[in-house]
């Protein structure tokens, strides 16, 4: 079949496999460049499949030699409608990665749910009974079943307190328009909390150590980010940034469980970058699309593959690590956030329009970035070719 982008709201409801598979390799064809780094053999990621977990995934096993464990809920290919590109992504890297003799093996199912981490447990029992390493928590989903009441819990993305006047933009269309957001209730920061909040995260940690399938010094990371004051009202004082502050609360839980273990939880907090959740995320595209106009500029943007690399190289690795903020996180937004960036940015945020968007930022870019995230608009693909969109997962029963 001969594969196009459809697009539905913030998402593309297909993708190219062969274009997945392009944009898999770019990634790792940069951490091949890369210095090898200090080993850590084992590495479980929850989250695997795109963004920030797919990028992890590649610089462990690539930089670090480490065989990977991924979780991840993805759709294969059925008749005409093509998998989800997390599937193809996984698909593209587990085949490189068999080439190459690296251990890599996903499970595809609720991370939510106790059958996931049981079958996570059984596999790493199997295949690195001496233990985990490092625990990648980069889970990024609109609802969750919990899984001692069955309830299932819903996200929102809302403010708090009072509504939201700002612009947004139409990444298909340059199309600047005004959004209002409504506060959320009570009850939606609750839900939203569930879903994205770090229960599920300590939930994984709690089932790890008490299955003892934790090495000394484990370290676990959960990403997150903060951003400028410019997307606070609707990131991080809405309803998603009362989830991140009970994500980081729960870091410093689960560094108390792990003491035994000079164990440690820590936030890593990364920059504005294009995925699929991101885009979903009123006013973050437009910000997102300045940003990158600015950083570009100064030669210090960065996506997922460079920030993971730089996460593994000054931090995970370093025989000295940099130092940490006063919160004790991972500054991986500190180019994003750097004062100069910042009021070029706010600068040129004062001065875009719909006559000069394409001008004053990088909608384009960031209009490319988005498609690239579905396997669309990569050089080396012919999408007039026609292509098979089964792909096989090897590691998957």
């Amino acid at each position: 079949m001969i594969i196009e982008p459809k697009v539905r709201g913030f998402i593309c409801t297909t993708a190219h496999p062969d274009g997945c598979a392009a944009h898999v390799q770019q990634q790792i064809d940069y951490v091949r460049q890369q210095q090898k780094l200090s080993p850590i053999k084992n590495v479980l990621i929850i989250g695997c499949s795109t963004g920030y977990g797919l990028a992890t995934r590649i610089v462990a096993a690539l930089a670090c030699e480490a065989k990977t464990l991924g979780v991840m809920f993805e759709r294969p290919a059925s008749g005409k409608r093509t998998a989800t590109a997390g599937w193809y992504n996984t698909a593209a890297f587990e085949e490189y990665a068999t080439l190459h003799k690296l251990y890599a093996k996903t499970i595809n199912g609720d991370a939510f749910s106790n059958e996931v981490k049981q079958s996570a447990i059984d596999i790493i029992k199997n295949d690195m009974p001496e233990g985990i390493d490092l625990i990648i928590y980069s889970l990024a989903s609109p609802r969750r079943t919990d899984p001692i009441t069955g309830d299932t819990f819903n996200s929102c993305l809302k403010t708090v307190g009072k509504p939201y006047r700002e612009r947004s933009v139409n990444i298909l269309t340059s199309e600047i328009t005004n959004v209002e957001i409504e506060p959320a209730s009570e009850q939606e920061i609750a839900d939203t909390v569930k879903v994205m909040g770090g229960e599920d995260w300590q939930l994984w940690m709690s089932a790890l150590l008490d299955a003892k399938l934790l090495k000394p010094h484990v370290q676990t990371i959960a990403y997150t980010y903060i951003g400028p004051e410019i997307t606070y009202p609707i990131y991080r004082q809405g309803t998603i940034g009362k989830a991140k502050e009970h994500l980081e609360k729960t870091a410093a839980t689960i560094t108390e469980q792990l003491a035994a273990l000079n164990g440690k939880a820590t936030i890593s907090v990364n920059k504005a970058v294009v995925t699929q959740a991101s885009s979903a995320i009123p006013v973050v595209p437009l910000y997102a699309a300045v940003l990158y106009k600015v950083m570009k500029q100064h030669d210090t943007h960065e996506d997922c593959i460079e920030q993971i690399y730089r996460l593994f190289k000054d931090y995970l690795c370093a025989k000295q690590p940099k130092a940490l903020d006063e919160n004790g996180f991972i500054r991986l937004d500190d180019l994003e956030l750097h004062n100069d960036i910042q009021k070029e940015v706010t600068e040129l945020w004062s001065k875009v329009d719909k006559d000069n968007i394409e001008q004053i930022t990088d909608i384009i870019g960031y209009r490319n970035d988005f498609f690239r995230l579905f396997g669309f608009g990569l050089p080396t693909v012919d999408y007039q070719a026609d292509v098979e969109a089964e792909r096989d997962i090897g590691s998957i029963k």
